[in-house]
């Protein structure tokens, strides 16, 4: 190899990964008016055990992200295949996004979303930017799930669940 590379475009970039299933997850916090907000994303990992660390990659032009890094904290939550609406509801531009929705707070005040299948309450500890993302690392303080309900997947541009 001659050391150039050849770059894909976006759409192509976009179909090959979406051969690669995601997990969906809703970043929530409370916002410094004292309101809570949120943000649906689909890149979410654990990042370390010891310390106990995970990170999401929201977008740049999140207009919810700078409400969430001035919380200094959030909490993740895993939604169920049950909860598609609640995928739907927290990628939508603007509104009241908790407005139909239930919740109570965690340690953090970060909103617990009810009935997720898991829930990861963090502070956080270090935002990177990486391309046209960040990388926003979060030290777990609290998590609790329940095994008992299926992950909301999405596969190919669509929902999907497993089973």
């Amino acid at each position: 190899m001659d050391g150039t590379s050849i770059l894909p475009e976006a759409p192509q970039f976009r179909r090959v990964l979406g051969h690669f299933p995601t997990g969906v997850a809703v970043v929530t916090a409370i916002s410094t008016e004292h309101n809570p907000v949120g943000i649906a994303v689909g890149s979410f990992t654990s990042v370390s055990l010891d310390p106990p660390l995970v990170a999401f990659l929201p977008s740049k032009s999140s207009t919810t992200l700078p409400e969430i890094l001035a919380a200094g904290t959030f909490c993740a939550n895993v939604l169920g295949a049950h909860q598609e609406p609640y995928s739907r509801a927290f990628s939508a531009k603007g509104g009241d996004k908790f407005a139909d929705i239930p919740w109570r707070p965690a340690s953090s005040g970060s909103p617990i979303i009810d009935d997720v299948i898991a829930w990861i309450d963090c502070d956080i500890t270090e935002v990177t930017e990486a391309g046209d993302h960040y990388v926003v690392f979060g030290r777990v303080r609290e998590l609790d799930l329940d095994s008992s309900k299926p992950p909301l997947v999405f596969f190919r541009s669509e929902y999907r669940q497993l089973g």
